[in-house]
């Protein structure tokens, strides 16, 4: 991970790093060959600065974490899911701006 900030999920610790968190949780579904992930990594990084403790910011490698990202109906990267309570409640496909993401976090945030 480039951030300290960011969470590395896998299938092995996606339950009780993002199912069973005590906040928001945004999880960028990636892959290391695709060309729109990495143009959105510094995005996410960002993100995971700015709210700071108030949500839990991470990236799953889909390549090597299949189960979660097949759970999850990932058929496209890269895709964002916000999820809340264990429930994802919201999912971005594809490169977005910056304002897209925050407006959804805003939201849950309220």
């Amino acid at each position: 991970m480039a951030a300290d900030t960011l969470t590395e999920f896998t299938d092995a610790n996606f339950q009780a790093e993002a199912l069973d968190a005590d906040v928001p949780v945004l999880v960028d579904f990636w892959a290391e060959w695709c060309m729109p992930c990495r143009m959105l990594a510094p995005v996410i990084e960002k993100i995971a600065t700015t709210y700071g403790d108030k949500i839990k910011v991470g990236k799953l490698d889909t390549d090597g974490n299949r189960e979660t990202a097949v759970k999850y109906g990932i058929s496209s990267i890269p895709t964002v899911i916000l999820f809340h309570k264990g429930e994802p409640v919201k999912n971005i496909v594809g490169m977005q701006p910056e304002g897209a993401y925050t407006a959804e976090i805003d939201k849950l945030l309220g």
